[in-house]
């Protein structure tokens, strides 16, 4: 399977890009190497992949195991290399899985499949920075 995407200069430090599916979005470096914040950072956007990555694999295994299911929230938190290259060392990916009766060893279960088994991302960024996982349940209202 071939994935495409199309990355174009606009100014300065400023590109879009473009996935294969149609989908653009604009990046910009840093203020200080001429990036003026209109944009989201490349390294932003690994962070951002890995979060919706693992968190269509715990809400679809939940589902799949029947679990009422209805809010999932990801917060990524990462650090990064003293020197250049400047490559995520620690990657923390903390959800918040909202639902009606949902269970601890299910929600366990699904955050460690997506870690272990089925997120792509998780894989790349797991051979470069420890990457840790945890959860916490909220009650539906």
């Amino acid at each position: 399977m071939t994935t495409t995407a199309r990355i174009k200069w606009v100014e300065n430090t400023k590109f879009v890009g473009e996935s294969g599916s149609g989908h653009a979005v604009v990046m910009e470096g840093l203020p200080p190497e001429g990036g003026v914040a209109t944009g989201i950072r490349p390294m932003e956007m690994l962070l951002l992949g890995l979060g919706g990555c693992t968190s269509i694999d715990v809400v679809m295994i939940l589902q799949k195991a029947r679990e009422k299911v209805t809010d999932c929230v990801v917060e990524v938190t990462a650090e990064r290399a003293e020197t250049v290259p400047k490559v995520f060392t620690k990657i923390h990916v903390h959800f918040i899985v909202t639902g009606t009766d949902l269970k601890a060893p299910a929600v366990e279960r699904a955050v460690n499949l997506s870690a272990e088994k089925y997120c792509s991302a998780s894989m790349m960024l797991g051979k470069a920075a420890e990457i840790t996982h945890d959860f916490e349940i909220v009650a539906a209202e």
